[in-house]
């Protein structure tokens, strides 16, 4: 297994942006998942780290080496595409073999090799069969066999899911994950899905614009995100803005509206905010971390009306208008009574639960 260090790594199209200054880098036995919309450079940096482009600055290296200007068939990474790039006459046992009998290796080296990559893949008694007789999830994991089977120093997966449904999609997720745990190979994914990064990824790397927005382990990125994008993308969360009015023995006082103020801890801001009375901020606050208030008294409470009432069975989503904004929370059922559309409600925001993101 090797690291992969990319170093102000940039890419342009002609006069267009590729990616921008990625500078990251990923541990040897990493699971380490490029997230974002599409466009926002993702792809284009698996592939400069796959040798398919190459970067107009900056340095590639796995480990100690330089891999930079090196092709494809040098790098050894294995690759799983979103369309899986299987062939079609073939049967599963060449599929996977392709890429040793391209090496040129021995008959029964082969032979064993694909042998072993099947059971471990779970497709040990499929060996015979066309890939065209497959379902979407057994093709996806012969395409996983045939990158593994070279036994690469890194695999590199592009949006691998993106064409199976949402319960096969859980399933494969879990397979993938199950794999790179046992093998302990460094693990590079491209997704624009946030439930498959967070589930995942030992860290993240949040790209918008062709930029590096935010990297970190799930919860760092879910509960401290360093910027609105970052915020809003990663699940679901509610962004109010308001203007500073004090900050005193670590507590940010923020004027939402002139009935609301909101106050949080200043280690819960972004390098990036300007917490000085009279700046302009904004404050992320997830659905979840917000509750329901017995009475109007201490800090953090709304009053507002419930616009919307959705009953999960485990919990419940509210949307409550508070004048001037609305807010999103989840609460667990817990046995309590559905409060219903038009309905007042007081609702509680921990100070703790409060971050602020500029």
């Amino acid at each position: 297994m090797s690291s992969v260090t990319l170093e102000h790594v940039s890419k342009r199209f002609g006069n267009a942006k590729g990616v921008a200054e990625v500078d990251i880098h990923i541990e040897s036995g990493e699971f380490f998942t490029f997230l974002g919309p599409s466009g926002c450079g993702k792809t284009t940096t698996l592939r400069m780290i796959a040798g398919f482009y190459f970067p107009n600055e900056g340095r590639i290296r796995f480990g100690g080496q330089d891999v930079t200007s090196l092709p494809p068939h040098k790098r050894n990474t294995g690759m799983v595409f979103q369309n899986y790039a299987l062939f079609p006459h073939m049967t599963v046992a060449e599929n996977i073999a392709f890429g040793l009998q391209v090496r040129k290796m021995p008959k029964h080296e082969i032979k064993e090799r694909v042998t072993k990559i099947q059971q471990l893949v779970r497709l040990d008694s499929y060996g015979d069969r066309r890939v065209d007789q497959l379902s979407g999830g057994q093709q996806q994991r012969v395409a996983l066999a045939r990158a593994l089977v070279i036994e690469p120093q890194i695999l590199l997966l592009d949006e691998p899911l993106s064409n199976l449904d949402a319960k096969l999609r859980d399933e494969t997720r879990q397979e993938i994950k199950r794999l790179q745990m046992e093998l302990g190979i460094t693990t590079i994914y491209v997704t624009h899905d946030q439930a498959e990064a967070m589930s995942m990824s030992d860290r993240i790397m949040v790209m918008q614009g062709g930029e590096v927005q935010q990297i970190g382990a799930p919860h760092e990125i879910y509960h401290q995100p360093l910027n609105r994008f970052v915020a809003s993308f990663i699940g679901e969360t509610n962004l109010l803005e308001g203007v500073v009015e004090s900050v005193e023995r670590g507590i940010v006082r923020l004027r939402i509206t002139p009935e609301v103020v909101l106050s949080g801890l200043v280690q819960n801001a972004s390098p990036r905010c300007k917490l000085a009375a009279g700046e302009k901020t904004t404050v992320s606050i997830r659905p979840e971390t917000i509750q329901e208030a017995a009475d109007s008294a201490g800090e953090n409470i709304v009053k507002g009306t419930i616009q919307f009432a959705e009953f999960t069975g485990s919990s419940t989503q509210y949307v409550t208008n508070a004048g001037a904004f609305s807010l999103r929370s989840m609460m667990i059922s817990q046995g309590k009574r559905v409060k219903q559309r038009g309905e007042e409600i007081l609702l509680h925001i921990p100070h703790e639960h409060v971050y602020f993101v500029g």
